[in-house]
C-alpha cells in the first residue's frame, strides 16, 4: 500500500474526520493526481483545515481521512466551488464506487519511533 502524504499531526481537542474511502478506475494518467494534489493545497487554504492522512493500494482501492476542527468547516470545504467541480469528475471519470463517513474523534494518540515524547497507549 502507497502511502501519499506523512502522518497527520494529533489535535488534543475534539474534531472531525471525513473518511474518504474510494476504488478507482484503471489509471487514467496525470489527471487524477493532478486533481487530488490541488485538492489537498486547496483544503490547506480552508479554515478549520487540521491535516490529511491517504494511502492507496496495488487495486486502486484508497482511503484518505481528512481532518477538521468543526461540522461547520466541513459543510464549508463541501460548499467550496472547485472542490464540488472535482468530486463531479470524480463520478464521472475517476471512481467506481466510494463511501464518505464523518465522525467525531474525540480523543487521539500516537507513537513515533523518533520521539521519546510520543505516547503507544494513550492516557
Amino acid at each position: 500500500m502507497q502511502n501519499t502524504s506523512p502522518l497527520a499531526s494529533i489535535h488534543s481537542e475534539s474534531h472531525f474526520a471525513v473518511i474518504f474511502t474510494s476504488r478507482r478506475q484503471l489509471d487514467d494518467g496525470i489527471d487524477y493526481s493532478i486533481a487530488a494534489r490541488r485538492m489537498f493545497e486547496l483544503a490547506t487554504l480552508q479554515d478549520g483545515f487540521l491535516g490529511i492522512d491517504s494511502v492507496r493500494d496495488a487495486d486502486l482501492k484508497g482511503i484518505t481521512v481528512s481532518y477538521w476542527r468543526d461540522l461547520d468547516a466541513i459543510r464549508a470545504w463541501y460548499a467550496v466551488s472547485e472542490h464540488r467541480n472535482v468530486q463531479e469528475l470524480g463520478r464521472r471519470l475517476w471512481y467506481t464506487a466510494y463511501t464518505v463517513r464523518i465522525c467525531e474523534v474525540q480523543r487521539s494518540y500516537d507513537f513515533r519511533r523518533d520521539d521519546p515524547e510520543s505516547k503507544s497507549g494513550g492516557e
